[in-house]
């Protein structure tokens, strides 16, 4: 399958850097401030594209390859955008072992995306969890805040519908 990561080109603004740098110069003499920055950075720009990580690499003097793999350690960064709409399916056992799998697969499909990618228009982005904490509904998926149970691959192309509108 070929590579459908969106394809919205970076397009920070003034007011977005200035953030960011006054964020940067008020918390970077601080012991463990990097993890702190990038968690700013992502919720100034959305996501930590290159061009993020390139100036809080400058302005802390923290090699762009120490910064790319604190980004990539973790799950709760994201290096790519995501679309208006974040699936987010569950693999954890109890919903893997009630089909999750199929579900995911169904999703892929449907959207022509793969997991960590975002449809082209923007609108839709797929990802993998281990567990939400809803077992009980097994297998579940959210998109955004709202929250699917009790699901089949049936179910999947009438909640795609309703984002779709």
């Amino acid at each position: 399958m070929s590579s459908k990561i969106c394809s919205v080109p970076f397009n920070g603004t003034a007011e977005q850097e200035a953030e960011l740098l006054k964020v940067i110069s008020e918390r970077k003499h601080e012991k463990g401030s990097l993890m702190p920055i990038l968690q700013k950075a992502q919720d100034i720009y959305g996501y930590l594209p290159i061009e993020v990580q390139k100036i809080i690499s400058n302005e802390m003097d923290i090699p762009l390859e120490k910064i790319y793999g604190v980004a990539t350690f973790y799950s709760q960064f994201a290096l790519n955008p995501k679309g208006q709409y974040k699936i987010s399916v569950c693999l954890g056992t109890a919903c893997y072992v009630k089909g999750s799998g199929d579900i995911y697969a169904k999703l892929q499909e449907i959207l022509g995306i793969e997991g960590g990618q975002c449809t082209p228009d923007g609108k839709f982005s797929l990802e993998a969890c281990r567990c939400i904490g809803a077992c009980g509904l097994a297998p579940v998926l959210t998109v955004n805040e709202d929250v699917y149970g009790r699901l089949t691959v049936d179910d999947v192309k009438d909640i795609i519908a309703k984002y779709s509108e």
